[in-house]
């Protein structure tokens, strides 16, 4: 399932977010990314961490044994950066969850972020 895409249902669109709100808050940290608040409503910010995500979980789980394109990973981190600038305040998981919640809530009741 893509972030673009409410096949599989609402639970699963839901279980979707509830993963990338895991591995934002885990490359956050790691990487040191200037995610911003409400991140969750910016498609384009949406893309650009399932995209990373998808991509580190290559070289973490093995997948991918590619030393040059791990660092090519590492020095796109800066780019990745300029695709989450977007919005005010710097992104908390522990002040933002509630907002993520009630977004979550409401968002069956909606097309996707970059669909509607």
């Amino acid at each position: 399932m893509s972030w673009q895409s409410p096949s599989g249902g609402a639970d699963e669109r839901r279980q979707w977010y509830e993963d990338l709100w895991t591995e934002v808050c885990a490359l956050r940290e790691r990487y040191r990314l200037p995610v911003r608040t409400e991140w969750w409503e910016d498609a384009i910010q949406v893309e650009a961490m399932a995209a990373l995500a998808a991509w580190v979980d290559n070289y973490d789980s093995g997948v991918w044994d590619d030393p040059p394109g791990k660092l090519a990973l590492l020095y796109d981190l800066e780019r990745i950066g300029l695709l989450l600038r977007s919005g005010q305040d710097p992104f908390y998981p522990e002040h933002d969850r509630a907002a993520f919640e009630r977004w979550l809530q409401v968002a069956d009741a909606r097309e996707p972020p970059g669909r509607g």
